[in-house]
């Protein structure tokens, strides 16, 4: 099967994701990894299944990755699956986890889901993780979210320690399943 893993990555934790979707598939398919920037949008149909994936900037997928999302064709021959790394940290336990990823992170499920609607295209999955946030995104969070310096102190040396061995774990654990579904 000739599959197609791009990514957009700005400090390298989707790039992180992205390669350790492509260890998980490659030794038993012809896969192509490379960045959102490098893709031709003509030559997607040569592929069987697109796995594409982003960071997350204002709660939704890059603008790279969003532009691609709107130059796909209609109705492809290719299947496509979704993959994101965001900064969304919550504590374990936290009774708003769901809450805080959905206000931080919430719309990039939709967005895959919207153009697979709209153009056609079966959409098989989406995974997510954590990912360590660029400097920008780290002063907005401490700026309007992570306001206390008590709180600032606690997170971020947690922030910093994604994507986890056990994320990219995860990571190649979704490719296998979408390449079962196939």
């Amino acid at each position: 099967m000739k599959i197609l893993i791009a990514y957009y990555s700005e400090t390298g934790n989707t790039e992180q994701v992205a390669q350790a979707m492509y260890g998980a598939v490659a030794g038993e398919h012809d896969v192509v990894l490379m960045p959102v920037g490098e893709v031709v949008v003509d030559r997607l149909d040569g592929f069987e299944l697109v796995f594409l994936g982003a960071a997350v900037h204002d709660s939704d997928l890059a603008r790279p990755l969003k532009r691609l999302l709107e130059a796909l064709p209609m109705n492809p021959r290719f299947k496509l699956a979704g993959f994101s790394n965001h900064a969304v940290y919550v504590p374990d336990g936290s009774a708003r986890k769901e809450e805080i990823y959905s206000q931080w992170a919430g719309r990039c499920l939709p967005s895959f889901e919207d153009t697979c609607r709209e153009k056609g295209i079966q959409f098989l999955g989406y995974f997510h993780c954590q990912g360590v946030a660029s400097k920008p995104i780290e002063e907005f969070i401490h700026r309007e979210i992570i306001t206390s310096e008590k709180e600032w102190n606690e997170y971020l040396p947690e922030s910093r320690k994604y994507p986890t061995p056990e994320d990219l774990k995860d990571a190649k654990g979704f490719a296998r399943r979408i390449m079962d579904k196939l």
